[in-house]
């Protein structure tokens, strides 16, 4: 049976490949801004536009043509290497008719020689420079709007002098806004303020004035502004630009007053609603514009939207229904249990980890969880879920950790979650889990909130400005939190004290040999109470007094560290030394350490006691916690060795001149050694010797 044959493909069908799309990264610091010079121009053939109208063109030299089977195909009448050839005359042709096109050729041809910085000897540098401004001076306006020869302006603020890079600014002052915005201008802006002096920044930040609402809405302009805002302006200069958030009045003074008068920079929202209490719902509703602007956009990394945020808040009144719609506001970003892909409500947070790193941010965050119910703060700190190590590693964003441990009443959660990866419990390898309690214990930042739960808000482990907002959190937490502070913290110590007191165990002579280690021993022993590691604590006790062994008159005993002997004389003492009421404050349970540590040094009692160390046996004299038998025990031994102390309490005997030459070879400072030579008898042995003959 015949049938209809099936028509064949024509022969010269060629399937289409689609090209893989490549997306533009764009950098988000003021600093990469700046140091990007761009890549190698080549051999200058021509521009974009040039060279894709020049093909353009050369395809015209193609003709259609048909073959024998009727399908149409295209026959070229030349090859082509003589189409490219073609190409590229028509390219040049183009660029050369256009303006300043010899100037900027030779200007290119200058980057392309300065950019190379290894390969240029100095004294040729400088005559490439010399003439590269000689081509710009009065064009740098020609340069700075297309994105090849922007470059060359760029290299020449980095190479040249101040007074060079003065004479490019001021020629542009008229249009930083304008570069700003564009795509390749604001890399020269960045260039400006980070290769310029104090006086050019002074002119291209008040550029900025009256203009902060729309350039911190436009996708090129709004980081480079911020950027600048947080790492460049100064202190006014920053008020007056945030001063804007708070309406139009404030951008049109700032607009209509020139640069070198004196403009108004107080941005404390609550001190200007207070001087003009009828504006109050105006500025509240502009400024509450543009933050929710801002975070319905997404937009939530920009530090000036932080600073903004946290005024805004500062100004509301807890308890108003303004206050309560912020703070929903700030939880809108976090998705709920059905929103979140898992199914458990860890999406989105992204505004809150970016409040967390900024100065304003941060402190917003500890508010928000002072105020939050219990179910905010389980949201917020659900947030911040892997991302703990690098938050306490960050000035800033530590103390939202400690608000975390210091205002919810679920300590287990909150213990848990910040605990277990702050220490690295989840860390299998021993090894490595010792390093990393080290390492975290040790460092300036990281131990705040590692040891907060045990010296809380202790001036040797908080600065002054992380005391303030840990004051402020604690005052709105007695009406939000119904957990006594006693409880918290006892319930903090059961997740903190086994891994601490696991490294001072395993760890102790590593601890010992700097000041912070010495500081993490002392409170681990005194306030580390867990009831599942009584054991572990006593054999850590065992082994920190273990360190005191050996003759305290050789080089490198514990005995001529001052950390150490420090730590040594509060263990034995009990407790913490409180100078409002000059007592020492025992630790309870009792520590008991003198029972550990006599047996180990009772050998050299006597030379302990003409040592730099000779506060740790006054200590064993005097401190309540020591037990009548070990003083009665010392007193004696000391009686044996009297003559040695008054040799001592006097500045002289053989066991002071050893002690003073060791002390004087471990001395790594000219101060230190003026120090031991300058010093006159022992204090520690003239109040042994006053308690021996009483």
């Amino acid at each position: 049976m015949g049938g209809i044959k099936r028509k064949e493909a024509p022969n010269g069908a060629v399937k289409e490949v689609k090209k893989q799309k490549t997306v533009e990264h764009k950098k988000s610091k003021l600093d990469a801004a700046a140091e990007d010079d761009g890549d190698s121009f080549g051999d200058f053939s021509g521009d974009e536009d040039d060279a894709k109208k020049a093909h353009t063109e050369g395809t015209n030299d193609t003709k259609v043509a048909a073959d024998s089977n009727g399908a149409k195909g295209f026959k070229l009448e030349t090859t082509s290497a003589e189409a490219h050839a073609k190409q590229r005359a028509v390219a040049k042709e183009r660029r050369a008719a256009k303006p300043n096109a010899d100037v900027i050729l030779r200007s290119k041809q200058l980057w392309e020689r300065l950019r190379r910085k290894s390969h240029v000897p100095r004294e040729e540098r400088k005559e490439l420079i010399t003439e590269l401004f000689t081509i710009i001076n009065g064009r740098v306006r020609d340069f700075v709007f297309k994105h090849d020869s922007v470059r060359v302006i760029q290299c020449a603020l980095k190479y040249s002098n101040q007074e060079q890079r003065r004479m490019i600014v001021d020629e542009l002052k008229d249009d930083i806004r304008t570069l700003m915005q564009s795509r390749y201008g604001k890399f020269l802006i960045a260039k400006m303020v980070v290769e310029g002096d104090q006086g050019i920044r002074n002119v291209v930040v008040p550029e900025f004035y009256g203009h902060v609402k729309r350039l911190i809405n436009h996708p090129e302009a709004s980081w480079i502004m911020d950027d600048i805002y947080r790492q460049v302006a100064t202190t006014q200069q920053k008020a007056i630009m945030l001063r804007e958030w708070y309406g139009t009045e404030f951008a049109l003074a700032n607009r209509d007053v020139s640069a070198s008068t004196s403009l108004d920079s107080n941005a404390d929202l609550r001190k200007i609603l207070a001087d003009t209490p009828e504006k109050r719902k105006p500025i509240l509703d502009h400024c509450n514009q543009m933050i929710n602007s801002l975070v319905q956009k997404k937009m939530t990394g920009f530090t000036m939207l932080h600073d903004a945020m946290l005024q805004y808040f500062l100004a509301l009144q807890p308890g108003t229904e303004e206050h309560t719609e912020f703070l929903e506001l700030l939880k809108g970003d976090i998705e709920t249990k059905a929103e979140s892909k898992d199914g458990d409500g860890s999406g989105g947070g992204d505004l809150f980890r970016n409040l967390a790193f900024t100065k304003s941010g941060s402190r917003l965050v500890c508010l928000s969880l002072a105020w939050g119910s219990a179910k905010d703060r389980k949201v917020i700190l659900r947030c911040f879920k892997d991302t703990v190590e690098m938050m306490a590693s960050d000035a800033n964003a530590k103390m939202v950790l400690v608000t975390g441990l210091d205002v919810p009443d679920d300590v287990k959660m909150s213990g848990k979650a910040i605990f277990h990866e702050l220490l690295g419990q989840g860390i299998e390898d021993e090894k490595a889990r010792l390093d990393r309690l080290e390492q975290v214990v040790t460092n300036l930042s990281t131990r705040v909130p590692a040891l907060f739960p045990l010296a809380g808000g202790a001036k040797w482990l908080m600065n002054d400005q992380d005391k303030l907002i840990l004051d402020e959190v604690d005052e709105i937490r007695k009406t939000t939190s119904k957990k006594a502070p006693e409880f918290r913290r006892k319930g903090l110590l059961e997740h903190l004290s086994p891994p601490l007191q696991e490294v001072v165990l395993k760890r102790a002579e590593s601890l010992v040999k700097t000041s912070f280690g010495c500081q993490v021993i002392s409170e681990t022993l005194l306030e580390a109470n867990s009831e599942q590691s009584v054991e572990q604590k006593v054999a850590a006790k065992e082994a920190v007094a273990q360190l005191a062994v050996g003759d305290p008159s050789e080089a490198g005993h514990i005995a001529h560290d001052t950390a150490a002997s420090r730590m040594l004389k509060t263990l034995v003492s009990g407790g913490s030394f409180d100078p409002a009421t000059k007592t020492t404050q025992l630790a309870e349970p009792r520590l008991e350490f003198a029972s550990a540590l006599f047996p180990v040094i009772k050998e050299y009692l006597v030379q302990w006691a003409c040592s730099p160390s000779s506060f740790v046996v006054v200590a064993l004299l005097e401190s309540e916690d020591v037990s009548e038998g070990v003083r009665k025990e010392a007193k004696d031994a000391l009686r044996k060795g009297k003559k040695n102390l008054e040799k001592a309490a006097n500045g002289s005997g053989e066991v002071v001149k050893a002690v003073a030459q060791v002390a004087d070879s471990d001395a790594k400072s000219k101060k230190k050694k003026k120090k031991v030579e300058g010093a006159k008898g022992n204090a520690g042995a003239r109040i042994l010797l006053e308690k021996l003959g009483a």
